[in-house]
């Protein structure tokens, strides 16, 4: 249950269009529903605006399951990261509604009316860095951010990305995806005045030490006001985009 959810369900028992009973009973399960092998964080809505993200590597395809028809059942949008095809096939027989996105191995549920804010650009060096960038915007997308796309344009083709300059210039905040040198985010950071969430990729040669020298050089950059996530994080970059968005619609 989400914030808006729980202001929908007060005003209803206000108005007397859903007993005090029904109400407890939606609500009985806050901060969290115990299955044994995990507890649902249902609280986790209230507290941060979106619910509880299942990260799926280590999980059993029975695990994934159960807690993503858990999580379901509270009526929010869910988000499965690191998931297999194996994983969604389970899930999409108890959910139908779940959807499948490939190149990030990412599961996804849209529930209720679904409102886009904002405007996210997710910028991608080059195609080898595709997964990741899939998995940010996607992550941004079901958390209810408005999310453009500018892909393979890396600094070895600099005009690539200087003539898409109105995508950049237009956009609230940017996430930027590179491996090899990592040199992207600080070249888009030296020409917009917008946050910039820099995510390393671990591709490259052996040089590049499986993402290390992109992650070095990104959290090294000389431009202020870069941002650096983990290596391969889009998931943790696409959630920190849609924080920095959402603040902007606040502000209006």
């Amino acid at each position: 249950m989400n914030r808006e959810q729980l202001k929908t369900l007060l005003q209803q028992v206000k108005n007397g269009e859903t007993g005090i009973d029904e109400a407890l009973a939606l609500i009985k399960d806050m901060p969290y529903k115990e299955l044994g092998f995990a507890k649902i964080d249902h609280h986790r809505g209230l507290r941060r605006g979106f619910p509880e993200v299942i990260y799926c590597a280590g999980k059993t395809v029975e695990q994934v399951t159960a807690i993503f028809q858990s999580l379901a059942a509270g009526g929010s949008n869910v988000l499965a990261t690191r998931a297999s095809a194996e994983m969604y096939a389970s899930v999409k027989k108890v959910i139908p509604q779940a959807k499948y996105y490939h190149l990030p191995g990412v599961i996804a549920l849209y529930q209720g009316e679904q409102k886009q804010v904002g405007s996210i650009l997710v910028v991608c060096a080059g195609t080898s860095d595709l997964p990741v960038a899939e998995e940010a915007a996607v992550t941004a997308e079901v958390m209810g951010n408005k999310v453009e796309r500018l892909y393979d344009v890396g600094v070895a083709g600099l005009h690539r990305l200087l003539m898409n300059w109105s995508l950049l210039e237009k956009a609230r905040v940017l996430v930027v995806v590179a491996g090899m040198e990592g040199a992207l985010p600080s070249v888009v950071g030296g020409l917009v005045d917008k946050p910039v969430v820099a995510v390393p990729t671990s591709v490259g040669y052996g040089a590049a030490f499986n993402g290390l020298a992109a992650l070095l050089a990104m959290l090294n950059s000389c431009c202020a006001g870069v941002t650096v996530v983990n290596i391969d994080n889009g998931f943790g970059a696409g959630y920190t985009a849609s924080l920095i968005n959402k603040l902007g619609e606040v502000e209006q």
